[in-house]
């Protein structure tokens, strides 16, 4: 019955935004709150969800999204992201750009959340776009599917490696299994299949951000090393405390301060600040144009941020209301492979919910005493598989599909035909060669 009503609540939250014109954020919170109150919770439980949902969802990305805008403001006034642009383009040839982007995606996502790999490295899409004429269709995906695959099966991120622990997988062997997996998947799902989408669906940049994320006006652009540094340094940072809870004893000073320091939020706090100084001041910015630059770039996330908290809220009511739990009471009484069932289940509750996250976790707990059952599975390959799960068919109650929309500047249609494929391609052909690593590991 809970999962009719979820059905029946995609369907009207399409039909209000493409047919009755409502705005997406107004859409999310009236089907959050039909979700709520068809699944039977009570009245004040389900408004609880939604301002939960919202809350937890924007206290991150927030932040991210602030900081990572103004970051990108700054590389666009320097010069500096038509700097990489150029540099890209004359190493790679217009031709190839949309593959440079993904393995820079692939490379930068190891050690971020997806949403602050996203943020650092838009402005260098849009000004690709605008320096190529290229549309944003190719060179968007090939950098999503990098940001994803990455995101959803590779650790350190925090879902795979909760989900190592839970398989008691080899951490080393799950990170070389995910680059052979990884690769190959992130390869089809973005250069090759943006390419062919792209040809189909042509968009530019957005113009709202297009004013704040590129600019052509900045004849003597910095240099390319100061530059990458710049992008770059948030990425050491959260590197820092990675390596920090390899081989630093996590009671010691030198821990805490790395983890600290290491935080997505302080991370791009740090380099945002650093900006100011390297993209601004040594360009001869005043501090009243570094200001000007920091409060002009915020006007047009408002509303990214409104729709990704409707989103969050969705999502928080799906959860609540008993959705994953309805999946894996029937997953449990079924009796396929375990690599196949890890998938499966972590699909349904990724469809269902909106959460990679809530997947990768819930299948795991429900698929390890099963394959601990099953001698002969690769506790790693559960991992992968897990994961290649998790990422198939976001859709509009995920509150990544909203992101991608509205700094895309497409419709719901087009989302679903560029986003929602490449992510269902990511996870198909994640299982299909890991099925095919089962055969020799």
């Amino acid at each position: 019955m809970l999962l009719v009503v979820i059905f029946v609540a995609i369907v009207a939250l399409l039909l209000m935004i493409t047919w009755l014109k409502l705005n997406p954020f107004i859409s999310l919170i009236i089907t959050a709150v039909g979700v709520g109150l068809a699944a039977g919770m009570p009245l004040d439980k389900v408004i609880d969800s939604i301002k939960t949902g919202l809350g937890n969802t924007l206290g991150f990305i927030a932040i991210v999204l602030a900081f990572g805008t103004m970051l990108g403001k700054m590389m666009a006034e320097s010069g500096g992201a038509e700097r990489i642009a150029q540099t890209l383009i004359k190493r790679f040839g217009q031709k190839n750009i949309h593959w440079a982007m993904m393995f820079v995606a692939f490379i930068v996502g190891i050690p971020v959340f997806f949403q602050v790999g996203f943020v650092l490295l838009i402005p260098l899409v849009f000004t690709i776009a605008v320096e190529t004429g290229m549309s944003l269709v190719p060179i968007g995906l090939s950098l999503v599917a990098g940001l994803s695959i990455v995101h959803g099966i590779v650790p350190p991120h925090p879902a795979a490696m909760a989900t190592v622990g839970i398989f008691k997988a080899d951490t080393g062997l799950t990170i070389l299994y995910a680059l052979i997996v990884g690769l190959p998947a992130a390869m089809i799902a973005g250069p090759l299949y943006g390419k062919w989408i792209g040809k189909r669906i042509h968009k530019t940049v957005p113009e709202s951000m297009a004013k704040q994320l590129v600019t052509r006006e900045q004849k003597e652009l910095p240099g390319f090393g100061n530059t990458i540094f710049t992008i770059i340094l948030p990425v050491i940072l959260m590197l820092l405390s990675t390596f920090a809870d390899l081989w630093i004893s996590a009671g010691s000073q030198l821990h805490r301060i790395l983890k600290f320091i290491g935080d997505p939020v302080v991370a791009l706090l740090l380099a945002t600040l650093y900006s100011f100084v390297s993209l601004g001041k040594l360009r001869g910015f005043n501090r009243d144009l570094i200001l000007k630059f920091s409060n002009d770039c915020l006007a047009p996330t408002a509303s990214i941020l409104l729709v990704i908290g409707g989103g969050g809220a969705f999502n928080k009511v799906l959860l609540d209301s008993g959705v994953g739990d309805s999946i894996a009471d029937v997953a449990k009484h079924s009796h396929l492979s375990p690599i196949l069932l890890a998938w499966l289940v972590a699909a349904l509750i990724r469809v269902s919910t909106g959460s990679a996250t809530v997947a990768m976790l819930t299948s795991a707990g429900i698929v390890a005493p099963i394959a601990a059952a099953i001698p002969g599975t690769s506790p790693e390959l559960l991992v992968l598989a897990t994961g290649a799960g998790s990422l198939i068919l976001s859709h509009v109650n995920d509150s990544g599909f909203w992101m991608i929309k509205e700094y895309f500047g497409m419709s719901v249609k087009e989302t679903l035909l560029t986003w929602t494929v490449m992510e269902t391609i990511l996870s198909v052909v994640g299982l299909i060669i890991t099925l095919l690593l089962s055969l020799v590991v």
